[in-house]
């Protein structure tokens, strides 16, 4: 068995009992991102060399018993957005394109600390704007289950390296769903974590009131281990919140009896694919027959969820985008006369479509005399979107919905329709606004092959909570693995390329 092909902890553990070095960990993890790249495309940057380094430093301190965590010597790789002292961070931008940070982001020292190796930077969504990293500055990552297929975004890269097994686990940012939708996707496991539970300090932000940092992994156990590694009080983070309860693989059990989980009546109506809808409305069932209390009710607000995430986020986008000038850093235009030439030229050919589109829809929304009409007015849905789940929580412990309205659409199909792409969250931009944790777990396949991933909401810092039920689902299915992943790709039929 490839090591690529384990788990996390799994690898982990091997590199414990000296069954293999850290060194060959991270040299497999390469090879098998050479291998796969040229057809999935995960990544902007592999950093061999510096991988190399890592594992050669990680390895003498595993012998000296200067590491002895579950994840230390194990490979991961990194989305784009996250800084990375010294190693290129591009945000997927021609913006950025040459861009090396003089600093390393929170959540990525944290997993240095715990002995992981970075193995590079996963391609995403041009500032993170999108759901199919197909606004990538880069070209678009495809999805591992057929590669005519997107692999979601704007974590797209990540959980793509996962489902391919390029790596073991990964981290992403998910800002309106940026993390569980493309999971659901690419038949991998992603928690966003209840906000502020991971420190946003180097996290290049898109909406810094919607944002949050979480792992991608194979599996649930995977998740957890990453989000013990990742959750800590940063006093350089005002959002970051100090927390006693971050001991989350304590709760990998598969009790869940009297666990109450509620499934909304509102996110079962038109517009869900029925084949999304069945596996969902199942995984219930299996919920159900292990104990747990499992009823329908009423969630209200959802139709209102994605314009005012829209309009929320849009206006955060604009005015955390608008450093990207020209003057600092980052990319500047050849040929200009006088300075206000200089910004609208540099942000012109800097900038995708997308991201244009966000600014000017944020710019919008927050000038004179649309401000209270829009901006003011996506707030206050903001406030009740939360009293909602505030009401929710008062009855149930966890609530189950799917991760997207349907499985990975074809590479082309949501791009030409920005609107109904945005439509496509609707099942996740409610957690961004109320600051609740999130996890998207596979709940099977459709008829064409391609993943379909389910959803559990908990209230606030209730992430152990979800590791539960979530886990205790898990164990009841067999193990999905991607078939571009088994260890012979080129002897596998790749769908998309028959």
């Amino acid at each position: 068995m490839e090591l690529t092909s384990l788990s996390a902890l799994a690898l982990g553990k091997k590199i414990r009992a000296r069954e293999v070095s850290v060194e060959e960990a991270a040299k497999e993890t390469l090879a098998q991102i050479g291998k796969k790249e040229p057809d999935i495309h995960s990544f902007v940057t592999v950093d061999a060399e510096g991988a190399l380094a890592q594992a050669r430093e990680i390895q003498q301190k595993i012998d000296a018993g200067m590491l002895t965590g579950a994840l230390a010597g194990v490979p991961v790789a990194v989305k784009d957005n996250l800084c990375t002292k010294g190693l290129l961070t591009t945000c997927s931008s021609k913006m950025l394109s040459d861009f090396t940070p003089t600093y390393t982001a929170e959540a990525v020292k944290r997993l240095q600390h715990a002995g992981m190796v970075i193995v590079g930077k996963t391609n995403m969504d041009e500032f993170a704007m999108g759901s199919t990293t197909e606004t990538s500055y880069y070209g678009p990552t495809k999805n591992p289950w057929n590669l005519a297929h997107v692999p979601g975004g704007s974590s797209g890269g990540s959980c793509a390296a996962v489902a391919a097994e390029q790596c073991v686990c990964a981290l992403g940012s998910d800002t309106g769903g940026s993390i569980r939708q493309p999971s659901a996707f690419c038949g991998v496991t992603g928690i966003k974590p209840t906000y502020g539970t991971v420190s946003r300090y180097g996290l290049i932000a898109y909406g810094s009131s919607l944002d949050q940092i979480g792992p991608i992994a194979k599996d649930v156990s995977d998740c957890a281990a990453l989000l013990e590694v990742l959750a800590a009080h940063d006093p350089k983070d005002s959002t970051s919140v100090k927390r006693d309860d971050t001991d989350f693989t304590s709760a990998l059990s598969c009790d869940v009896k009297g666990l109450k989980i509620g499934v909304p009546r509102d996110y079962f109506t038109e517009g869900l694919n029925a084949e999304v809808k069945e596996a969902v409305l199942h995984a219930a069932d299996v919920l159900r027959d292990l104990g747990a209390e499992v009823s329908e009710f009423d969630l209200s607000l959802v139709k209102y969820a994605v314009p005012a995430y829209y309009v929320i986020a849009c206006a955060e986008a604009s005015s955390n985008l608008e450093r990207f000038d020209g003057v600092k850093y980052g990319w500047r235009t050849k040929q200009y006369e006088g300075l206000h030439e200089m910004y609208k030229k540099t942000r012109s050919e800097g900038f995708g479509a997308e991201v244009k589109r966000r600014i000017m829809l944020g710019s919008f929304v927050l000038s004179s005399g649309y401000y209270d009409a829009y901006y003011l007015k996506a707030l206050r849905t903001k406030a009740l979107i939360k009293q909602a789940f505030d009401k929710a929580f008062a009855s149930y412990d966890l609530i189950l919905c799917p991760a997207a309205p349907y499985t990975a659409p074809k590479i082309g199909e949501s791009i030409k329709d920005p609107i109904q792409m945005y439509l496509g969250d609707i099942y996740t931009v409610a957690v961004n606004l109320a600051g609740l944790p999130g996890i998207s777990i596979p709940a099977g396949v459709d008829t064409a092959g391609l993943p379909i991933g389910m959803q559990l909401i908990g209230d606030c810092f209730q992430e152990k909570k979800l590791i539960r039920a979530a886990y205790a689902y898990e164990q009841t299915k067999a193990s999905m693995r991607c078939p571009y992943a088994q260890p012979c790709p080129e002897e596998t039929e790749r769908s998309g390329k028959k």
